[in-house]
């Protein structure tokens, strides 16, 4: 059964693997090539991951496809949105709200590896479906 705890787990060990590479690499890449490495990273942790996953679009009940693409769904469940930008702004949040809402999937990390300290500015998003269940 799937519970807050475990997804809470996942995305632990999703922060770790990425605070493992930054402490690898640091800040000034291409997020391309975070992502190369954080994919690794939890792969060898013991997670699941796709990446570049399209996003399906129903809009009134009509699928339009495809169009938007996520950057990572961990373990089918954990959305995590990465950047490597000096300054992160408030429609990088909205973005990663966005395809919560499109996917029903209960939480999001969005992280940003052109900083000094990956967790300060690591944003985490849960959603009501993350309310809904059990907490162990």
């Amino acid at each position: 059964m799937i519970t807050q705890k475990y997804i809470n787990d996942v995305a632990y060990k999703i922060v770790g693997s990425a605070i493992e590479v930054h402490k690898q690499l640091g800040p000034g890449l291409l997020e391309s090539v975070y992502e190369t490495c954080l994919i690794d990273e939890m792969i060898t942790s013991g997670l699941k991951v796709k990446s570049q996953m399209k996003v399906p679009l129903n809009y009134k009940g009509k699928d339009l496809g495809g169009a938007l693409k996520l950057d990572l769904l961990v373990n089918d469940l954990v959305i995590v949105e990465l950047k490597a930008v000096e300054a992160m702004i408030p429609l990088f949040k909205a973005q990663l709200l966005s395809y919560l809402k499109l996917t029903g999937k209960p939480k999001g990390l969005l992280i940003n590896f052109h900083c000094e300290n990956i967790t300060a500015q690591l944003i985490p998003l849960v959603t009501v479906e993350f309310a809904k269940l059990p907490k162990e």
